[in-house]
């Protein structure tokens, strides 16, 4: 799409945001907004038409997102997150979409966060399965009770971890299947907790 003045963009910015929460902007609010005539905002509105940005679906509120502005927005900003769905209208109409959300922003991502693909069904009362994502923040250290990523002889393990006085109880969550609890002592040189888990994705819904 064609790049846009820095004043173009502040508009366009505005009408999003207004849009989220549900409310199409008029001309005579956008120019109360940036303290503009409102034959300025006419203007810049008229660009941001032009340039593929906007539509008008009719009225003095009749500002709406482009189709392929919308997509440009998901592909930069994330998965639609949906804050309602109205009759009569697309589901992923603009004025159903709340926000944009990428798993970043969803888990607060920062340099120490990752991802570790689960393998096994020994914590499957805890609700992670075989194939799901758990979603780490690195840690070397977890409170007790807390599941937590813990390599053992380079080979990761997900499981909640218990701190005893000389021991970790390392406790599977899979009854059926009866899985004991494994105790490593605490200085085990071949053991190290890499990571406390935050967060569980399931990409195989059966």
């Amino acid at each position: 799409m064609e790049p846009l003045t820095e004043k173009q963009q502040q508009i366009l910015e505005f009408i999003v945001e207004c849009l989220r929460e549900n409310h199409p902007p008029s001309q005579r609010e956008i120019a109360g907004h940036f303290k503009l005539a409102q034959n300025a905002v006419y203007q810049l509105v008229s660009y941001l038409k032009k340039k593929g940005y906007l539509v008008d679906a009719g009225g003095h509120r009749g500002l709406r997102l482009s189709e392929a502005y919308v997509e440009e927005l998901a592909e930069t900003e994330g998965m639609p997150l949906l804050g309602r769905v109205a009759a009569g209208e697309p589901i992923l109409a603009e004025e159903n979409v709340e926000s944009y959300v990428t798993l970043e922003a969803l888990f607060n991502r920062s340099k120490d966060t990752f991802l570790l693909k689960v393998s096994g069904d020994s914590m499957v009362d805890e609700g992670i399965l075989d194939g799901d994502y758990v979603v780490v923040k690195s840690a070397a250290r977890v409170g007790s009770g807390q599941i937590g990523v813990v390599l053992l002889d380079d080979e990761a393990t997900v499981k909640r971890v218990v701190v005893q006085k000389h021991r970790i109880a390392l406790k599977p969550a899979n009854r059926k299947a009866g899985y004991k609890t494994r105790y490593i002592k605490r200085f085990d040189k071949d053991v190290r907790i890499v990571g406390k888990v935050i967060g569980c994705i399931r990409t195989d819904i059966r």
